[in-house]
């Protein structure tokens, strides 16, 4: 594959394999250092763009090795970035401190996480799932609400928790993924 990448005339379908072979592993130990959703996507996402761009210029020995090395340098560079962001911010401003628990933390995650989820689904499907889930309707109701049969209402609404479970299973495996890098 990474030679594949290399060519002069790239095969975008070599660098397709490697980003679906590696996001995962990378965005662990991403997620291990940064204990960031959003900036450990963003920290892999910017390896896989500095990869494209220096696919031809730059000499891998180890595919594997090389990618994990770039996210560790990326990981270190975000938290130099966000010290420096929190030392600005606690000398210009003075700001209430909140303490959260590591419950706490990851229950806000998950809450994020599902919410992102949430809103990918497709919008009727979506609807649904709010109406039940987060305004408590019944089947029924939101038939009536939306002017669907009470069978396609469900129909939507195993979808939904279909995809959310299936979610869940993907952030739990990347959770226990990090928590076994940590020993």
């Amino acid at each position: 594959m990474l030679e594949r990448l290399q060519r002069k005339a790239s095969d975008e379908s070599a660098f397709e394999a490697i980003y679906d072979r590696y996001w995962n592993k990378l965005l662990a130990i991403a997620y291990n250092h940064l204990r960031d959703k959003q900036a450990s996507e963003e920290v892999v996402q910017e390896i896989f763009i500095t990869l494209w761009e220096r696919r031809s210029k730059v000499e891998i020995e180890s595919l594997p090795a090389y990618l994990a090395t770039a996210v560790k340098f990326a990981v270190f560079k975000a938290i130099a970035t966000e010290k420096r962001h929190q030392d600005l911010i606690s000398s210009n401003y003075t700001q209430e401190t909140v303490q959260w628990d590591e419950p706490q933390i990851h229950a806000r995650f998950l809450e994020e996480y599902l919410n992102t989820v949430t809103e990918s689904l497709p919008e009727k499907c979506r609807l649904v799932f709010i109406y039940s889930r987060q305004q408590g309707l019944v089947i029924p109701d939101i038939a009536r609400e939306m002017n669907i049969s009470p069978k396609t209402v469900e129909a939507h609404l195993s979808k939904a928790l279909k995809i959310l479970r299936l979610s869940l299973k993907d952030i739990q495996l990347l959770m226990m993924v990090a928590l076994l890098k940590e020993f």
